[in-house]
Parts: structure tokens; C-alpha cells; sequence
């Protein structure tokens, strides 16, 4: 049995995505590794994932980072 309990960190108004759940929280209730975050708003961490994937792309096609 563990002496402390470890919470996540983090505030009441922050938002955060859960990647384990795959549910939006306010606070973070999970642990750092299974979210992402923190959003401004509850409507920006439900677009976690979508907004990852774009990122990704551009990323991708950035010329900047092709290994030719």
C-alpha cells in the first residue's frame, strides 16, 4: 500500500483529453502519459485528436523535415 496517493496536477479550468477514456475532463483526473492538454476550453480538448492529426500532417509535409 502506497504511503501517499499521487493526484494528477493540475487546475479546475483547465481541460484536458483523455487518450486512455477517450473523455474530456476538467482538472486532469488521469495520469500525465494517458492525456493531452491543457486546452483553454472543453470544446478545444474535444478536438484533441483532430487537431494532433493536422498537426501531424503539416508536420509531414513541412519541406523542412524531409530526409531526401
Amino acid at each position: 500500500m502506497a504511503l501517499f496517493k499521487r493526484t494528477p496536477a493540475g487546475k479546475p479550468g483547465e481541460w484536458y483529453y483523455c487518450l486512455k477514456h477517450q473523455v474530456v475532463e476538467e482538472g486532469p483526473e488521469c495520469r500525465a502519459a494517458d492525456r493531452m492538454g491543457p486546452y483553454g476550453t472543453r470544446e478545444e480538448a474535444g478536438h484533441a485528436m483532430e487537431t494532433a492529426r493536422e498537426r501531424n500532417e503539416q508536420w509531414r509535409e513541412d519541406p523542412r523535415w524531409k530526409d531526401d
